[in-house]
């Protein structure tokens, strides 16, 4: 391997121009097709496809519609929506909404509707029409007639609220344009939900209120500009301290340069591999700069101090990059892998997050361990400032964290490190998958969105948040009393779970329109056991309502869930896995789920079954690596059971501020584990060497913390110093990414100059 190294040196050094001409003519062609990124954020890319609720869901996606849909609430100040100019505007509403591209025009729903219908009881039988007549006319004696209708139609509490202050205009998205055949594009869709609608219509009278899948990625991505201030300043508090590290405005400005090139790369790359970039893997630009820094520095700590001794920075760059080459490939090898690993989770947002972040580490070899050793090369410069930053470091820190090898001190800080473990392990137990919180967890609770969604869950029954439950027979079922029965009881056991706000199925509708044969007598709303009868009930309920499809061998049972929260979610899903067998039959079963909590529900599982094997993939492939870098089960041990400690605390962590497992926080402690294995490398890759020429433990830590210690600690700072920017984004789950790396990045590194050196002196005891 050494000579392998050497050969490689003497390659890039003997061709120094070559290498940088290279760089600087792919760094150019790569910067352009960064420039051709978009955003990207598909609905499709949000679910896990290859889940069975999913199966389920695009089988009967065309029936029933998806899950992708959007609500716009339009409220009246006064209380009272019975008033010309509200129509008005509810009606431009719905045909604002009818024509902007993406929208499935059949499933637009308001008053305005044709479909929207309204039945009553006469002497003669039955009578009805559109809540909203053909001829209606929008003064006081229309809308007396519409209130009239709305009452008859049973749309309070979901096209109407109830309290009569506000109406709903619903509609279903697609997932392609069906004139050009491009996917929706649903950030600009988002946008002109706010350009063509709320921005019309709302007033000092009348406000709109728009939630959805779309409208929340909208807002998300709106929030995600903002990625650009704190990558800014990011920039400028890394260029600050890496400046103060390095005393030298050349040695500064190199590392900081090639991790901006790698992050050029990066984005460049995945442009060409047809990658867009999701809201939530914008943050990675930041991470694979904040990583090339990490590495850069080592670099710089480790040329500056061979400058210091007196050999030139030809001479230097060289020897460092022989020195440091094998060492840092490991550390980023271990990212790349760790963040490899996330590619398990059935996602598609994750896997690309998994593919960009991968693509980045592996960049940052190219970049942080070949291109600045060679740019350092061309630079003269004084070794007074290393001397003099050497000197301080080692009177002032070094002497401290010499004495955690000292035996009983080292025993008393793993005794501490166990009991660590063992707490958070205990406390990490009480960890939840899924949102913990209502309204969209990537939002804080005051971002306008969620208002939105508080107040149309306030006001009306209905909301995003439904699951339906497929009853699935054979063909013209609806007339089969038997099976027609057992869905009503299985809808009537989930409809009295406190989680389930209000439900609706065929079974419902037929035994209400069954007592409307009979003079709307209430003793009479049942299902009737006569065929026949049945029949008549179920033929006056429309396809389009998406309570039955077209040959009846297929009902949803619909559920208005009060909220999306994990523990909401699981307790219906489980109840219907636990109780649908009884009232399963040869004929009929009960499937899981559609609607957007379906969606949810599959996702919380496809995470919570992630989430061991994940965790198992990134520490093997640690663990592999190190073992065959270091050729020592002690020193892999030493590097692995710290970050292990330090995960384990992060979900403790998590529990404590009450941020659940979703797919914006699992990818965290991956990256922590991948990032962090970084310190614990750097550090015992010059320990091993010190003490196979013969030193002692203690002066073989000093020795690695006079090469590497510096590096570290000003690393874990740096890196935790930039990503606690993220505290004050207006998203929510950049909020708790920053706060979960920001506590990994600075635990990490204390574990790698406190816990390591300790478990180096139990395993090492003669050293």
């Amino acid at each position: 391997m050494s000579f392998f190294i050497h050969f490689i040196q003497q390659l890039i050094f003997g061709h120094r121009r070559v290498v940088v001409t290279v760089f600087a003519l792919l760094t150019v062609l790569l910067a352009y097709f960064a420039s051709q990124i978009k955003l990207d954020a598909a609905f499709t890319k949000n679910i896990p496809l290859e889940h069975p609720y999913m199966q389920t869901y695009l089988e009967h996606a065309d029936d029933f519609g998806g899950a992708n849909r959007v609500l716009i609430s339009l409220c009246d100040q006064s209380g009272n929506i019975y008033q010309a100019d509200f129509f008005e505007k509810l009606k431009q509403i719905h045909d604002q909404l009818f024509f902007i591209p993406g929208v499935n025009r059949s499933q637009v729903l308001s008053l305005f509707s044709p479909s929207v219908r309204f039945t009553e009881i006469v002497e003669q039988g039955f009578t009805g029409g559109p809540v909203i007549p053909a001829n209606f006319i929008n003064d006081d004696q229309g809308l007396q007639v519409v209130k009239r209708n709305v009452e008859k139609s049973g749309q309070v509490g979901r096209l109407v609220s109830g309290d009569y202050s506000c109406a709903m205009v619903t509609a279903l998205l697609l997932d392609f344009d069906p004139n050009t055949q491009a996917p929706i594009d649903t950030i600009a869709f988002a946008e002109q939900l706010e350009k063509d609608i709320r921005s019309q219509f709302e007033s000092d009278e009348h406000t709109v209120h728009i939630i959805g899948f779309a409208k929340m990625v909208g807002d998300v991505a709106s929030g995600a500009k903002e990625v650009i201030v704190f990558f800014a300043i990011a920039i400028i508090i890394t260029s600050v301290l890496v400046y103060l590290f390095c005393h030298s405005f050349r040695l500064m400005l190199l590392p900081v340069c090639c991790s901006v090139i790698a992050m050029i790369w990066k984005l460049g790359l995945l442009s060409l591999l047809g990658f867009g970039l999701d809201p939530m893997s914008i943050l990675l630009p930041f991470l694979i700069f904040a990583i090339g820094v990490s590495h850069g520095v080592q670099m710089i700590n480790a040329i500056g101090k061979k400058v210091a001794a007196g050999k030139s920075s030809f001479e230097a760059a060289k020897l460092s990059f022989e020195g440091l080459f094998l060492a840092g490939f490991i550390a980023l090898l271990s990212d790349c892998i760790g963040f490899i690993t996330i590619l398990s989770i059935d996602i598609g947002v994750i896997q690309e997050l998994a593919i960009a972040a991968s693509i980045g580490v592996g960049v940052i070899i190219l970049t942080n361990l070949v291109l600045l050793p060679v740019l350092v090369s061309y630079i003269r410069f004084s070794p007074k400032y290393f001397q003099k930053a050497e000197k301080s470091r080692s009177e002032v820190f070094w002497p401290y964290l010499i004495k955690l090898t000292q035996p009983a001190i080292a025993i008393i800080i793993v005794i501490v490190a166990v009991m660590l473990l063992i707490a958070g392990g205990w406390q990490a137990q009480k960890l939840k998958v899924g949102d913990l919180h209502a309204g969209a967890p990537a939002l804080h609770e005051s971002a306008r969105y969620n208002q939105d969604t508080f107040l149309i869950t306030d006001k009306f029954e209905i909301g995003v948040d439904v699951l339906s439950v497929i009853a699935q027979t054979q063909a013209d079922a609806c007339t089969d009393y038997q099976v027609m029965k057992n869905i009503d009881d299985f809808q009537w056991l989930l409809t009295q779970l406190p989680e389930v706000q209000a439900s609706v199925s065929l079974t419902s509708v037929a035994k209400v329109i069954t007592a409307g044969y009979n003079e709307g007598n209430l003793k009479w709303q049942v299902l009737p056991k006569n065929s026949a009868t049945l029949a008549q009930s179920v033929s006056r309920v429309a396809t389009s309502t998406g309570l039955l499809n077209t040959d009846c061998s297929a009902m949803p049972v619909i559920l208005y869930l009060v909220d999306h929260k994990a523990e909401t979610i699981e307790k219906v899903l489980n109840t219907v896995k636990s109780e649908r067998a009884r009232f399963e039959s040869d004929n009929l079963t009960f499937k899981l789920a559609l609607g957007p909590a379906g969606v949810m529900g599959a996702t919380n599982e496809a995470v919570e079954a992630a989430q061991l094997p994940m965790m198992l993939y990134v520490y093997s492939a640690v663990f592999i690596l190190c073992l065959l870098s270091f050729k020592s089960l002690r020193a892999t041990v030493s590097v692995v059971l710290p970050l292990f400690i330090v995960s384990t605390l992060a979900q403790a962590l998590m529990t404590f501020l009450q941020i659940g497992l979703t797919v914006y926080t699992l990818p965290v402690i991956a990256l922590g584990v991948g990032i962090g294995v970084d310190y614990g490398i750097y550090i015992l890759s010059t320990m091993t060497v010190k003490l196979k020429q013969g030193l002692s433990l203690n002066q073989a830590y000093l020795e690695a913390l006079k090469e590497r210690g510096s590096a570290v600690i000003f690393t874990g700072l740096t890196l935790a110093i930039g990503v606690s920017t993220w505290l004050f984004s207006a998203l929510k789950f950049q909020v708790d990414m920053g706060v979960l790396l920001t506590f990994m990045f600075i635990v990490n590194m204390l574990a790698a100059v406190v816990v390591l050196p300790a478990l180096c002196r139990i395993f090492w005891w003669k050293h």
